[in-house]
C-alpha cells in the first residue's frame, strides 16, 4: 500500500486527471509565451538575452520533462501558474495605459527570484530522495534534476543582474533604467538611459533616441 501510494504521487499526471489536465496546458502555454518575443523582434524593440534565454529554455524544458511525468514538475508548475498570474495581470493594465506603483514591478521581480531558489531546493531534495530511496523510486531522473537545477540557477542570476541594474543601480535610484540599443551601420550603438516610467514603443521610438543623440552630437561639435 506504501509503495503504491508512493507511486501515484509521483505520477500524478496519469492518477489525477485535474493535475495532469493543467500539466498538459502549462506545457502548451510555452509556444504562445515565444509570441512576447515574437512580438518584439517585428517592432524592432531592443531585445534582452534574459528575455529569449528564459522563454527558450523553460519551453524546452518543460517539454523534455512531460514526456518523463517528471513527479517535481508539479511543484514548479504551481509557482509559475503563481507568478505568470501576477505578471501578466501587472502587463495587462499597462496595455490598458495604466500606471502601476513602481513597488508592484519589483515585487514580481522578488517573485521571480524566489521562485528560483525554490526550484533550486526542490532539485536537491529531489537528488536526496532518489539517494535515499532508489532511482527508481519516482519519476524523475539524474538528468533532468542536472538540467532544472542549472536552469534555475542561471535564471536566478540573470535576474537578480536584472534586478539590480533596473531598481538598486546608480541610475535607476536616479529615476532612469538602462535600454540598450543596437542601432544600424551608420550610428554608433551603446546603453541609453531612459525614465523609468516609459517605455521604447517601436521603431519610431528608438529613432527618436538616435535622432536626439546625433542631434546633440551637432552641437557639441558646432
Amino acid at each position: 500500500m506504501c509503495v503504491q501510494a508512493i507511486n501515484q504521487q509521483c505520477d500524478f499526471i496519469e492518477h489525477d486527471r485535474v493535475s495532469g489536465f493543467w500539466t498538459w496546458l502549462f506545457v502548451l502555454s510555452k509556444l504562445p509565451e515565444l509570441g512576447d518575443t515574437v512580438f518584439i523582434v517585428l517592432r524592432k524593440q531592443p531585445l534582452i538575452f534574459l528575455h529569449w534565454y528564459h522563454h527558450i529554455t523553460v519551453l524546452m524544458y518543460s517539454w523534455f520533462s512531460y514526456t518523463e511525468y517528471t513527479a517535481s514538475a508539479r511543484w514548479f508548475i504551481v509557482m509559475n501558474y503563481c507568478v505568470h498570474s501576477v505578471m501578466y495581470s501587472y502587463y495587462a493594465l499597462r496595455a490598458l495605459n495604466f500606471k502601476p506603483p513602481r513597488s508592484i514591478a519589483m515585487l514580481i521581480t522578488t517573485l521571480q527570484l524566489t521562485q528560483m531558489v525554490v526550484g533550486c531546493a526542490i532539485n536537491i531534495w529531489a537528488h536526496g530522495f532518489l539517494q535515499t530511496a532508489g532511482k527508481n523510486s519516482c519519476n524523475i531522473s539524474e538528468m533532468n534534476i542536472k538540467l532544472s537545477i542549472a536552469m534555475y540557477f542561471s535564471y536566478f542570476v540573470l535576474f537578480a543582474r536584472f534586478f539590480y541594474k533596473t531598481y538598486l543601480s546608480t541610475n535607476a535610484r536616479k529615476g532612469k533604467r538602462p535600454i540598450q540599443v543596437t542601432a544600424s551601420s551608420t550610428a554608433t550603438s551603446g546603453h541609453q538611459y531612459i525614465d523609468s516610467g516609459s517605455s521604447l514603443t517601436g521603431k519610431s521610438d528608438v529613432q527618436s533616441l538616435l535622432a536626439g543623440g546625433q542631434a546633440s552630437s551637432k552641437i557639441k561639435a558646432q
